[in-house]
């Protein structure tokens, strides 16, 4: 997955990003709402964990700007603010969750795993598609019911294709979630998914290319 943290305690962002990495997930994180709207405007994410008390404005006309325009992206507040009026003000505006600090990093990664689960309408954690299963919640990945062990980025393209089994996954992205705002060269993608059909080799499964398009993670017919 990629998430965008809006925080300015610069402990609580590392602590975030130390502990949502390891499952797979691309994190950028930003101090400022005037930042977290440039990302916004040109790139997508798949939640939003969101500071109130932000140096440069409120994170509240952030959210109500991001409802404004119709983007739909689960959006977790995470607030020193324990007020019933600003939880209900959030909530209101359009936010899916509020956590209030100081909270507890294995309560936060339960609401980012149930607000995810919730946006893609699925019952439990997991990502499947024949003998393939991913874990989200452990960042394991397991194929015909062995552990497949992969780094961080084939784990994060993993995920983003199982998310899009059967359809294209496109290409913009992918290279989003793998390599954020850093720069990405022509060929990078492609090293990672040829890494990856390699480990899916005689599984049954296949990465298929579509050019201009991006790529599917498919069943293989007889």
């Amino acid at each position: 997955m990629r998430l965008l943290v809006v925080e300015d305690d610069a402990l609580i962002a590392r602590s975030l990003h130390q502990a949502l990495t390891p499952l797979g997930n691309t994190i950028d994180v930003f101090s400022r709402c005037a930042q977290a709207r440039s990302a916004l405007a040109h790139d997508s994410f798949d939640l939003i964990l969101l500071d109130l008390g932000l140096p440069d404005g409120d994170g509240l006309s952030l959210l109500a700007d991001l409802r404004g325009r119709g983007d739909t992206t689960p959006v977790l507040i995470l607030t020193a603010r324990d007020g019933i009026e600003d939880r209900v003000k959030g909530l209101d505006i359009g936010a899916d969750d509020y956590l209030a600090k100081p909270f507890s990093l294995a309560e936060l990664e339960a609401r980012v795993r149930a607000l995810l689960r919730r946006s893609q309408q699925r019952i439990d954690n997991s990502l499947n598609l024949g003998p393939l299963r991913f874990e989200p919640c452990s960042g394991t990945v397991t194929l015909d019911g062995d552990p497949l062990l992969l780094p961080r980025r084939e784990l994060s393209l993993l995920e983003g294709l199982l998310m899009h089994a059967g359809r294209i996954a496109p290409r913009e992205m992918l290279e989003s979630r793998l390599f954020g705002f850093g720069s990405v060269g022509p060929n990078a993608l492609e090293v990672y998914i040829s890494r990856l059909r390699k480990r899916l080799q005689g599984s049954g499964l296949r990465i298929r290319t579509l050019r201009g398009m991006g790529y599917r993670l498919e069943e293989e017919r007889p």
